[in-house]
């Protein structure tokens, strides 16, 4: 047991994602893809295979353990590296699991003949390609993005010459700015901008990049139509710059175009579940926060869009179903519906960061829909007084901290005792 404690892999680093976020990842990850080209296919397919175990689907699991290991093999031009090492660990403690200890053998024999043939070039630390696999699993899993890309530096340190090591650093080092309208501090901008010039066809990095320089004042409305058109000619995937581009079309060129192109790129690909859930995110806002009162079109086309994406992911659509009951709410077409859909939600069994979104939002809805202040004054205590951290709990406290009502001594007490 203390040689599979020892091993570098999914089952070591302390991943311990809840059912809900288990599920969430499921689908991102299968929206990610692995087209042929992706050069993080081998550790997608470890990712999938970790999770696959985690949800007990242990057929499944072994299933993507093995397409990971032929994905590196496919990509790397060669039957093994050092780059096996964390999947060869994934299978040792599968098999452990499974109770299969001659096979969990043969892959810890397997862990110790490559690490003894590529050892790492610091004596001090490990390979840089189970740095870049920890790295790249951290950036799926762990909200602060700091740790992953920490672990991307020390890969880059080691071995500078890996392109799409150096584009993770970058995109990791952006993620923790991406709440803020300033954007990314002058260094990480420098920093995007060489790792563009080193990547050039990463859609993803540049669409990133795209909206960091809007933020800064840029003018970037050429661009970001040149960017969809590349966008439009490459395969689906969340990695090719689709949702970071609408982003920049929203906020910096126009929403009505930033829903052209997404309809342009359905018609293109009518089936990917993918595009449709961004599609639904445009009208979204188009409906919930658009400058005007919609068409009844619009409106139309985003409930439908809505509808057809829950039940395309049937097990991570919590905040879907929010966005659909807002869109009634908003667009003045059925308050019953919306109230319905939040009563439905309210009575599910929901994990606390869950709760906190759900809360969070159907106190907003009180406060602008209904007009029930108290109600949703209730509400934000609610989410403040689940032991979360998060944005969500930051926003009930600071609305409550502000309230100078009807309720200020019972929320001021309320706030002492949190």
């Amino acid at each position: 047991m203390s040689k599979l404690k020892a091993l570098q892999c999914h089952f070591t680093w302390d991943l311990v994602p809840s059912r809900t976020k288990l599920l969430h990842l499921r689908d991102k990850l299968k929206d990610i893809g692995t087209k042929e080209g992706n050069r993080w296919q081998g550790h997608i397919h470890n990712l999938q295979g970790f999770v696959e175990y985690k949800m007990k689907n242990i057929e499944n699991a072994e299933s993507f353990f093995s397409k990971a290991a032929e994905a590196f093999r496919q990509l790397r031009h060669t039957e093994e590296g050092p780059w096996l090492v964390v999947n060869y660990g994934n299978l040792a403690w599968l098999h452990h699991h499974l109770g299969d200890e001659a096979e969990s053998e043969a892959y810890l024999s397997k862990v110790n003949a490559l690490m003894n043939k590529y050892p790492s070039p610091s004596q001090d630390e490990l390979h840089p390609e189970i740095y870049a696999e920890k790295g790249w699993t951290l950036m799926e899993l762990n909200p602060d993005k700091k740790v992953a890309a920490d672990y991307f530096q020390r890969t880059i340190r080691m071995q500078p010459d890996m392109v799409e090591w150096n584009t993770s650093y970058v995109l990791a080092l952006g993620k923790n700015f991406k709440y803020s309208s300033t954007g990314v501090e002058a260094d990480v901008l420098e920093k995007m901008r060489i790792a563009k010039e080193q990547d050039p066809e990463n859609l993803y990095l540049a669409a990133n990049y795209l909206e960091q320089r809007a933020k800064k004042g840029e003018k970037v409305e050429i661009e970001a139509c040149e960017l969809a058109q590349k966008v439009l000619r490459n395969p689906v995937s969340s990695y090719n710059g689709i949702h970071p581009l609408l982003r920049v079309f929203r906020n910096y060129v126009s929403l009505d175009e930033a829903i052209d192109f997404i309809e342009e790129a359905i018609e293109k690909h009518p089936d990917e579940r993918y595009l449709k859930r961004c599609a639904a995110l445009c009208y979204k806002w188009k409906v919930c926060f658009g400058d005007s009162q919609p068409k009844q079109s619009v409106i139309d086309r985003a409930i439908t869009l809505h509808k057809e994406v829950i039940s395309l992911y049937p097990h991570s659509s919590l905040l879907m179903k929010i966005d659909l009951a807002n869109i009634y709410a908003k667009s003045g077409y059925s308050l019953a519906k919306a109230e319905q859909i939040y009563q439905e939600l309210l009575e599910t069994d929901l994990k606390p960061a869950d709760k906190q979104m759900l809360y969070n939002n159907y106190a907003k809805y009180l406060y602008f829909d209904r007009q029930e202040y108290q109600s949703s004054l209730r509400y934000h205590m609610k989410v403040a007084e689940i032991p979360q951290p998060s944005l969500y709990q930051d926003h009930g406290i600071k609305v409550l901290q502000k309230h100078r009502g009807r309720m200020c001594r019972e929320i001021q007490e309320f706030l002492q005792n949190l």
